[in-house]
This record gives structure tokens, C-alpha cells and sequence, in this order.
């Protein structure tokens, strides 16, 4: 046990519980301390211990809280011929023949028996939408803020069904980098089908353009005026 690092009085109505701690000083607890926990049951009585432990203190090294690994799997985590059952409670799913305010789902629902048992709840919606709209190509991204217009202009965007489709769609497009892709209708990229380039010169040319290396000079007949020596005087009539 090393140095008193502080005190603290414990929950008792009557004040006479007080926990003292100490820097524990094993190999392999840095950061931890000794909480001694002594106690006082009033006049006439002896001050007890009444509890040590050793605890971590803000600065000790301690596992991270245990997760179940079923909520340890990430995006990309899975691989061939891995499996990823879902929770018959997700709160992602709803069962195929509940109501629901996607016209895609409605359609599914008509199909109890022949399509999918479960289709995605609005709260599986919404996280897909805030999944996709954070990602690599949302509108915030570092392409779409350097794109010459937006995937809802493009010919190569085509536009999700259902409730998602106001604000996603897949891309067509397979020379751009979102080909096959999810994508925000306010994404974009520089394979918009609308990009113009300026394909003009830099420095501004005359349209005619003479070349004095190849003119040829003839000599004017004798007797034929020039600008020169013509009368500048009026004409008669």
C-alpha cells in the first residue's frame, strides 16, 4: 500500500462512515488504489475496518466493458461463408404484414405467404438514410463539395423505390467512382452527365490570321490610281 491519496465519506445518515484511499503499489495495477472503508457505530464503540478493496482510479488501465458478439461485428466484418443472424426482436424489421407508410412495404405486405416474412420498420429506414447520408458518397463528402452539380440532375441517377426515394438512388454511371453505389440525391461527382468542359483556348486568337512570310507584293499597273494618289474632293455627278 502506498501514499494517501484522499478520503471520502461514504452514504450514512450519520456521518460515521468514511473510505481513505491509497496508491496501490503491485506490479501491474498502475493507477489502481486501496479503499479502506472504516467505520464508527458511535460513543464508546472502537473504530472498525469494516472493507478493502482495491479499485481503479481515473488514470488506471482497465478492460473496456464486455460486449456481447453479437454487437461486436462491424461493417465489413463479415466474410465468406460467415453467418449474421438477426434478433427475431431487431427493431429494424417488421414482420411483412403490418402496416406501414412506404409504398414499397405495402406492396410487399400484399404478398403475405409468397414474398419476404420480414421487411425494413421506418427506424431500420431511418438508420440506413443516416447511415448513407454520413458516408463516402453523401453530400458532405470532399467529391460532392467539388462536383459541378448534383446527382438528382444526372441522367446515370435512378432514384430508389419506396419512401427512400426523395433523397437516394443508385448510381449508372460506370466511370464514375460511385458506380453501383447508394448515393444522396445531393451527392456528386465529376462524371455528372451534364458536365460541360471549356474546351476554348487560354489566349484569345483573331479570326483571320495573316502570315506575312508568304505575301506576295506585285507591282500596280502604270496608270492605275491608288488610295494614295486619288482626289479627295467630291466626285462630279
Amino acid at each position: 500500500m502506498g501514499a494517501h491519496v484522499g478520503a471520502q465519506a461514504e452514504d450514512d445518515p450519520a456521518g460515521a462512515a468514511v473510505t481513505h484511499l491509497f496508491e496501490a503499489v503491485l506490479p501491474g495495477y498502475a493507477g489502481w488504489r486501496w479503499a479502506v472503508t472504516v467505520a464508527w457505530a458511535g460513543p464508546g464503540t472502537p473504530v472498525t475496518v469494516s472493507e478493502v478493496v482495491l479499485l481503479p482510479g481515473p488514470d488506471a488501465l482497465v478492460a473496456p466493458d464486455w460486449v456481447p458478439w453479437q454487437q461486436r461485428v462491424r461493417a465489413g466484418d463479415l466474410g465468406v461463408g460467415d453467418l449474421l443472424p438477426t434478433a427475431p426482436d431487431d427493431p429494424r424489421l417488421a414482420p411483412a404484414y403490418l402496416a406501414s407508410d412506404d409504398p414499397a412495404v405495402e406492396e410487399v405486405a400484399r404478398e403475405v405467404g409468397l414474398g419476404r416474412l420480414r421487411v425494413l420498420s421506418r427506424h431500420g429506414r431511418t438508420l440506413a438514410a443516416e447511415r448513407w447520408h454520413r458516408g463516402d458518397f453523401g453530400p458532405r463528402s470532399e467529391m460532392a463539395r467539388s462536383a459541378p452539380a448534383t446527382c438528382g440532375t444526372c441522367a446515370f441517377y435512378l432514384p430508389l423505390a419506396g419512401s427512400l426515394r426523395a433523397a437516394f438512388g443508385a448510381c449508372g454511371n460506370e466511370y464514375a467512382p460511385a458506380d453501383g453505389r447508394v448515393v444522396h440525391a445531393e451527392y456528386g461527382c465529376g462524371a455528372h452527365s451534364e458536365a460541360e468542359i471549356d474546351t476554348s483556348p487560354s489566349v484569345p486568337v483573331a479570326e483571320v490570321v495573316y502570315d506575312d512570310a508568304v505575301l506576295d507584293v506585285e507591282p500596280l499597273p502604270a496608270g492605275v490610281a491608288t488610295p494614295a494618289s486619288a482626289g479627295t474632293g467630291p466626285r462630279n455627278a
